[in-house]
């Protein structure tokens, strides 16, 4: 029989620790790796890596998943870009607790906070579950190519406590408080790796209502932080908008030195927050110098819009001929958009901005003709463009207007052109902000939101980002090295929570594997798909570059297509097993 089930050879093995790189061979047996190094033996399977190189499994710990995950083996198109783990249940929505008359409006609060489309959603999803254990139950059921873990949603919890009082600016009672937190306390203890809430205006149901945790009280959330610490295990993961008001980082200091458990936050540049970026960075590192356990999640890019006609978002959505036309089927809205006279009575019109909440008025309005802010997708689009890049920029060049430029873009290939919209992160119009962020020890590469944001964003695609602009292409500004950028994206967001089984090659870790050729990595261009339940559309974007994906010592992904193989399934908990020196 063969000393191995699989042996990566001569390949540039980067650990995932920050230790240098170097040439050596990776032997799996039984799902974990066996040995690294100069592997003698052979393997059922071998696999020549020269001159390629070697990663841990990419660990995402910002998506929503928490529909797909129940139907979906794939788990595209996280999985088609280096991600072997991912943590869903974020920005305190997802579906359990769920009584069974609730189930329309947690549709309807995912679909207005991440736009998953409801009609997919309501398609896909068996509910067979009401408690989050049994939602948990129900993930366990089927195999993927990723392991998945999840927070316990605090929209979900408090629709399931308060039922019909769970309106906006809602003020639970002792006993609802004392209920919620018993709630968050049972689905950890069941194997929740967290819990989650959301506290911007940014975030809103179908109705355009603010999600529960917006209005929330500190000691609500407290209390619900308590709980966790109870377990003994859990991440408080948070989106705000960091009013100074609630003073967030001083509760969330105290939560954690109590509980003893890491606290984590969307830390973006953002018109929402009242704190600047810095502000948040420096109030962190305050608390954390008292002993707390607070940790940033940074996004890697501009975190925006990607607009298409048949996108969920374009600079036209409000002009009175638009509208005439947004219930029709796409060949006669193409049809119409391609036609002369139509364009001119459309440029000829202004927005409507009547129905628009004021609290997103300034978002809605750089949508609508921010031309300095929006840029052209060519097919090798530079996420940090320039301002000579912008529509505004083009336009003029061109001798047309803002409007007539941007209208033609979309125009492009048959009604199916992109334009980018980075409305976070790009305050400097560049991305030169990020370069100290990606060396300190308390921050981690996250914010992908895989999964979600389906006809606006496709951020999944973020570990390639990482390591084609940041590693190797970037020429605006500072780069990270090789090593860095892997720890980042692998070990560093497996131990914020607690999976430290993963994330790093060694003796007796998981056998979660990249084989990649950084020469040839490329993300491809996004393109919509309609292939979710009920024919509902997603933003897809693949990449060339991987050769293989291993997961629990299986190939899941060659070349960049799925081999059929699900070894992935549900992480309950902490993974805290003490490391072998070899795989038996």
């Amino acid at each position: 029989m063969p000393t191995y089930d699989l042996i990566i050879r001569n390949g540039t093995i980067v650990d995932g620790t920050g230790a240098a790189r170097f040439t050596g061979d990776v032997a799996v047996k039984n799902g974990l790796i066996a040995a690294v190094g100069k592997v003698q033996g052979d393997a059922a399977e071998e696999i020549d890596a020269a001159g390629k190189v070697v990663t841990p499994g990419f660990v995402d710990i910002h998506t929503h998943y928490d529909g797909q995950a129940t139907w979906d083996q794939e788990m595209a198109p996280s999985s088609w870009h280096g991600v072997t783990t991912v943590v869903m249940g974020n920005c305190g929505v997802g579906f359990a607790p769920a009584r069974p008359d609730r189930h329309g409006w947690l549709i309807g609060l995912m679909e207005g906070v991440e736009d998953i489309p409801g009609t997919a959603l309501a398609e896909g999803m068996t509910w067979n579950w009401e408690t989050f254990p049994e939602y948990l139950d129900e993930l366990e059921r089927l195999p993927r190519t990723v392991d998945v873990g999840t927070h316990v949603p605090h929209g979900a919890v408090r629709a399931y406590v308060l039922g019909d009082r769970e309106q906006p600016g809602a003020i639970p009672t002792e006993d609802d408080i004392r209920q919620m937190a018993e709630i968050v306390e049972d689905g950890v203890r069941a194997g929740a790796l967290g819990f989650s809430t959301s506290r911007t205006v940014l975030h809103r149901s179908i109705d355009g209502e603010v999600v529960p945790g917006t209005t929330a009280t500190k000691e609500e959330l407290i209390e619900i932080g308590r709980a966790m610490g109870r377990a003994g295990h859990g991440v408080f993961e948070m989106a705000s908008d960091m009013r100074r008001e609630w003073d967030e980082f001083g509760w969330m200091g105290a939560l954690s030195r109590e509980t003893g458990l890491p606290c984590t936050y969307a830390a973006l540049q953002s018109i929402a927050k009242e704190l600047p970026l810095e502000e948040q960075i420096a109030q962190m590192r305050a608390e954390n110098d008292n002993g707390a356990n607070i940790v940033a999640q940074i996004a890697l890019r501009g975190n925006g819009i990607v607009m298409a006609w048949q996108g969920t978002v374009h600079p036209f959505r409000l002009r009175p001929s638009w509208q005439a036309i947004a219930e029709l089927p796409w060949e006669q809205q193409r049809a119409k958009l391609l036609d002369p006279a139509f364009k001119a009575q459309l440029l000829s019109e202004t927005n409507d901005f009547s129905e628009v909440n004021q609290d997103i008025i300034g978002l809605i309005m750089v949508v609508c003709g921010g031309w300095t802010m929006q840029y052209e997708m060519d097919p090798d689009f530079n996420y940090e463009p320039q301002a000579d890049e912008s529509i505004a920029a083009r336009a003029a060049a061109a001798g047309v207007s803002g409007d007539e430029y941007a209208y033609d873009l979309l125009c492009q290939n048959e009604g199916k052109g992109f334009i980018y919209l980075p409305l976070l992160n790009y305050a400097d119009g560049n991305l030169d902000f990020l370069e100290a962020l990606q060396a300190a020890d308390d921050t981690v590469n996250s914010l992908s939101d895989g999964g979600a944001h389906c006809g606006t964003i496709c951020d999944a695609a973020s570990p390639t980002f990482m390591l084609q602009h940041w590693v190797r292409d970037r020429k605006r500004g500072g780069r990270i090295s090789l090593e860095r950028a892997v720890q980042r994206q692998c070990r560093d967001t497996a131990r914020l929570y607690g999976l430290e089984d993963r994330g790093v090659i060694a003796p007796g870790y998981l056998a979660d594997l990249n084989v990649i050729d950084i020469d040839k990595l490329k993300l491809g261009k996004p393109w919509l798909a309609f292939d979710l339940p009920a024919g509902g559309k997603r933003l897809l974007q693949k990449a060339e570059g991987y050769v293989c994906t291993i997961k629990n010592g299986a190939v899941t992904f060659r070349n960049g297509e799925w081999t059929g193989a699900t070894p992935g399934g549900l992480i309950r908990g902490p993974q805290r097993v003490e490391m072998r020196e070899a795989a038996e």
